[in-house]
């Protein structure tokens, strides 16, 4: 599937259906709006099914995009580019953060090589979706080319399709793993929100105030080359691999009506590239947490979404997004599962 082709598949959310599901969940054995933000994720997930929806959303999937970054040359980063295999290691051996919490919450976890430096061996739930061996430093130049971007976005789509095909899943969670990332990330949030590279820029992975200023530079410079540009020169000057292959995976996903869980900062900046190509795969995407990454508020801000959690997480590797699969679940088993007064045979409250 092109990304014209995902792109033109996606429809609006469905507002009729998400009232209709409204007047449902109002009408549950319950006081009135008593389960908050449950019953407004309730009433999303009808939109996005398009009906009331009459099964639980149980069956997730997690996807993680990876990629290294050659803005890692420039020391904006506390750890070296080798942890990016290194990680992918962990993640296909079933030993990270995010495969404790997909044991949780019974999810299946698949990592997307969108653009690593190193090798990595395969295994059956690595998709080789490689498109280049990490991005070129955007401190002295573009990070990839216009030719390059197009190919991730399109392996994006193929890669969430390989896995969404791969079994009945009805959720997929979005993750990343890429060192240096963070930089990337900060830089298409400050080109795409106009917000300025000291609001936007954190310190990643744990970096000292030195390095802090460093990276904040970067932003700074990198942005004023794009200051007004397409998404697709944003994605080319300063984007990642793997967040242009995130983009992607939002496309696809949306295309097919699936609801997305969308992890922290790399991944809402991979939202906001899907949102200035398809706009309404952003109705289909869930914001799992809040992070610690102060540009991350600001992305969400300018998606519309609102986190389900505020954990004070950093981690990455979709591991906020795993832990809010359970509240998909509950929210969808509250309108599946709930009798109203009506059928129950409960007395309303009184006018």
């Amino acid at each position: 599937m092109t990304s014209d082709v995902a792109r033109d598949a996606i429809v609006p959310v469905d507002g009729n259906a998400a009232a209709a599901g409204r007047k449902r969940i109002d009408s549950l054995t319950k006081p009135l709006e008593s389960l908050g933000a449950i019953e407004n994720l309730a009433a999303r997930l009808c939109g996005i099914a398009g009906r009331v929806i009459d099964r639980p959303y149980a069956r997730p999937a997690i996807l993680i995009g990876a990629g290294d970054h050659g803005v890692t040359e420039e020391g904006v980063s506390a750890y070296p580019a080798e942890v990016t295999p290194q990680m992918i290691g962990a993640f296909c051996g079933g030993f990270a953060a995010i495969n404790a919490f997909a044991r949780a919450v019974h999810a299946d976890v698949y990592v997307a090589n969108f653009g690593v430096r190193a090798d990595v061996p395969p295994h059956p739930n690595l998709i080789d979706a490689c498109v280049a061996r990490g991005t070129k430093n955007f401190a002295h130049g573009d990070a990839m080319t216009e030719d390059d971007v197009e190919r991730t976005l399109a392996a994006g789509i193929s890669a969430a399709n390989d896995v969404l095909s791969r079994d009945a899943y009805d959720t997929v969670a979005l993750g990343e793993m890429g060192i240096g990332n963070t930089t990337s990330a900060a830089a298409i949030v400050a080109a795409c929100t106009g917000a300025s590279a000291k609001s936007v820029t954190g310190r990643g992975t744990g970096i000292d105030d030195e390095r802090l200023g460093v990276k904040r530079r970067v932003v700074r410079d990198a942005v004023a080359r794009v200051e007004g540009a397409s998404w697709k020169r944003i994605a080319s000057a300063v984007g990642g691999y793997e967040i242009v292959g995130l983009a992607g995976a939002i496309l696809a996903a949306a295309a097919r009506r699936i609801p997305i869980v969308l992890d922290g900062y790399i991944v809402a900046s991979a939202a906001l590239l899907a949102a200035r190509i398809a706009p309404a795969s952003i109705g289909y995407c869930i914001a799992a947490h809040r992070s610690q990454e102060p540009g991350h508020r600001i992305a969400l801000e300018a998606l519309g979404l609102v986190p389900l959690l505020d954990l004070d997480l950093r981690l990455g590797e979709a591991s906020g997004a795993a832990l809010a699969l359970p509240l998909v679940n509950a929210a969808s088993r509250m309108i599946v599962e709930m009798k109203t007064f009506a059928e129950a045979g409960v007395a309303e409250a009184e006018p």
